[in-house]
């Protein structure tokens, strides 16, 4: 169940009730494709970094090592010794990075498996099965991710079978959470919102899928080629026809400027593999020569280190964005956050 506490313009301060704890929103999920978060980063250091969501990737782990070795390993959680929320995003946007290796179709796509050339056939209800053997605790539904920059006769016929999946997804999910032996029979549902840059098509999209009552709401398709601009413009105009009372989440996006924004137009959740990817400044314990030498030197600590200190940057910096619409000051924030990131880049 979600709640929404207080707003501050558009931007929106909430927690979500899960069968694996409560989410402070707006949040940043920490992102572990194949259930490991890169650098050597363990779940007892994302405890101590204040993590609320871990983020696992479903086509990784339903390739390797198989999300039914999972399940009869007593589900991801278990797993991976993590007890708070995992969200598992739906296999779709390997729809749209491995063009080369799959066919989409209306039952669903067909995959070449990127490890071995292996065949793969994923639909909605292969995905939600494959989700319901990780038992995570938020479970996207499978999409279409077309290219930002498609036409707009493929953007609506995409869209269009996004939302007759989504369907079937809903069903099978119902139909899973009410079977014995399901790990997670509490397990979530959150829709994806699609169209491209068009507003139109994703506002009747955004309208079409609130009407099927979901625990949340995602935005995809974004951060895939198009501007900041074009981003933020889509996410003025789409969010208002979401339903308030129901979390929504910008997927994959993104950096902090990023993030700034999307919660002043209404975004609860977001995640990125930003900040295992790029290395930080500094850390608390280390100088910037030591940790540029590690770097340098191929030494996992060095990267580990980087990771700890970005994701720590990033959890830190979401409890300050609860903390001024909290106390209805966002704006004031927003403004002072970006206008210090500036001035770092020009050192």
């Amino acid at each position: 169940m979600y709640r929404l506490i207080t707003t501050d313009g558009r931007a929106k301060r909430g927690e979500l009730v899960t069968v694996h704890g409560v989410i402070q929103t707006p949040v940043f999920m920490n992102v572990g494709t194949a259930a490991a978060i890169k650098g050597a980063v363990s779940t007892a250091d994302l405890y101590e970094i204040g993590t609320q969501v871990e983020l696992s990737n479903t086509y990784h782990l339903h390739v390797r090592p198989g999300d039914q070795l999972i399940r009869e390993l007593g589900g991801l959680h278990t797993f991976m010794n993590w007890t708070r929320p995992i969200l598992t995003d739906s296999g779709g946007f390997q729809v749209f990075s491995l063009t080369s290796l799959r066919k989409i179709r209306e039952e669903g796509v067909y995959f070449n498996s990127h490890i071995d050339g292996a065949k793969i056939f994923m639909g909605p209800e292969e995905s939600m099965q494959i989700q319901s053997n990780l038992g995570s605790t938020i479970a996207m539904a499978f999409d279409e991710c077309p290219p930002s920059l498609a036409d707009r006769t493929y953007i609506q016929n995409s869209v269009e079978r996004t939302t007759r999946w989504l369907a079937r997804c809903k069903a099978k999910m119902e139909q899973l959470n009410q079977t014995p032996g399901t790990i997670n029979p509490n397990q979530l549902l959150f829709g994806i919102n699609q169209g491209g840059i068009f507003e139109d098509i994703r506002v009747d999209h955004a309208k079409r899928i609130a009407e099927m009552e979901l625990d949340g709401y995602a935005i995809g398709g974004l951060a895939v080629g198009e501007t900041h601009e074009e981003m933020y413009r889509i996410l003025e105009e789409t969010v208002p026809h979401l339903p308030q009372n129901k979390p929504t989440y910008l997927m994959g996006v993104g950096t902090p400027a990023n993030i700034l924004e999307g919660v002043d137009r209404g975004i609860d959740f977001f995640d990125c593999v930003y900040p295992s990817r790029n290395g930080s400044p500094a850390c608390k314990n280390y100088s910037r020569a030591y940790i540029r030498h590690l770097l340098k030197a191929k030494e996992m600590l060095g990267m580990r280190l980087c990771v700890l200190h970005n994701l720590y940057f990033y959890n830190h910096m979401m409890e300050e964005i609860r903390e001024a619409i909290e106390n209805h000051c966002y704006k004031e924030y927003k403004q002072r956050k970006l206008a210090s990131m500036q001035a770092q880049e020009r050192e």
